[in-house]
C-alpha cells in the first residue's frame, strides 16, 4: 500500500505541474485544480470518466457534481460503496465550457491514466460515456474498435493486462440523465451487471 501510495503522490505532482498541457495555463488562469482521482487503492472496480467539470476542477475531486450525484445514486441501487471503487477520468483538467476532450488532450493525459491502472490492478474496469470506452477499448482490447457505447453498454468484455485479466464493463456517462431522467432506469439496469459480478465474487 505504502508503494502504491508514493506513485499516486508522483502522479499527482506531474499532472499538477503539466505546463505541456493546453490545459495548463486555463486552470492557472481560472485558479481551480487538476482532479487525479480518488477512492479505494485497493478497489476492484475501477470508473473512468473523461474530464472533470466546473464543479470537479473547483473542488479536485471527481463526479462531485450532478453527474455525481447520479453516480452515487447509482452505485447505491447496485449496493457498491463509492470508497470501495477508485474513480478517475482520462483527461485530469476540465476542458474550457466543459467540452468535449481533444484527442491531443486525451494523448497527453492518457498514460497517467494507465499508470493508475497499473497501481490500482482493478479487476472491473468501467469506462463511463464514449471518449473513455474508445480511449479504453483502442488501448487495451482491439486497436480497431468501431462500436459505439450504445452498442457496448453494459457488457462484459475480456482483455488482458500486465497485471492478469480484467473485465471492462462500458457504461454511459451519469450526465445523460441529467438531460433526460428518464434514461435513468437504463444506467441502473447497466450497473447493476457490475452488482451480478461483484456477488459472483469477481468469478464471473
Amino acid at each position: 500500500m505504502e508503494e502504491k501510495v508514493e506513485k499516486m503522490k508522483a502522479i499527482t505532482e506531474e499532472v499538477v505541474n503539466l505546463t505541456a498541457s493546453p490545459l495548463y495555463n486555463e486552470r492557472i488562469k481560472n485558479e481551480v485544480h487538476p482532479v487525479v482521482g480518488e477512492g479505494s487503492y485497493e478497489a476492484d472496480i475501477m470508473m473512468v470518466g473523461e474530464a472533470p467539470g466546473k464543479n470537479e476542477s473547483l473542488t479536485g475531486r471527481p463526479f462531485c457534481g450532478s453527474a455525481g450525484k447520479i453516480l452515487d445514486e447509482l452505485l447505491k441501487h447496485v449496493d457498491i460503496e463509492r470508497e470501495d471503487v477508485y474513480i478517475t477520468n482520462i483527461v485530469k483538467d476540465r476542458p474550457p465550457m466543459n467540452r468535449d476532450p481533444s484527442a491531443d488532450e486525451i494523448n497527453i493525459y492518457a498514460p497517467f491514466l494507465d499508470r493508475q491502472i497499473d497501481i490500482i490492478k482493478p479487476r472491473i474496469l468501467a469506462p463511463l460515456g464514449r471518449h473513455a470506452m474508445r480511449y479504453i477499448f483502442y488501448r487495451y482490447v482491439d486497436e480497431s474498435f468501431k462500436m459505439t457505447i450504445s452498442e457496448v453498454r453494459g457488457r462484459k468484455f475480456k482483455a488482458k493486462f500486465s497485471y492478469g485479466e480484467v473485465f471492462i464493463v462500458p457504461l454511459y456517462h451519469p450526465a445523460v440523465a441529467i438531460y433526460n431522467s428518464s434514461r435513468k432506469d437504463e444506467l441502473k439496469k447497466d450497473f447493476e451487471v457490475l452488482r451480478s459480478m461483484i456477488k459472483e465474487k469477481l468469478s464471473y
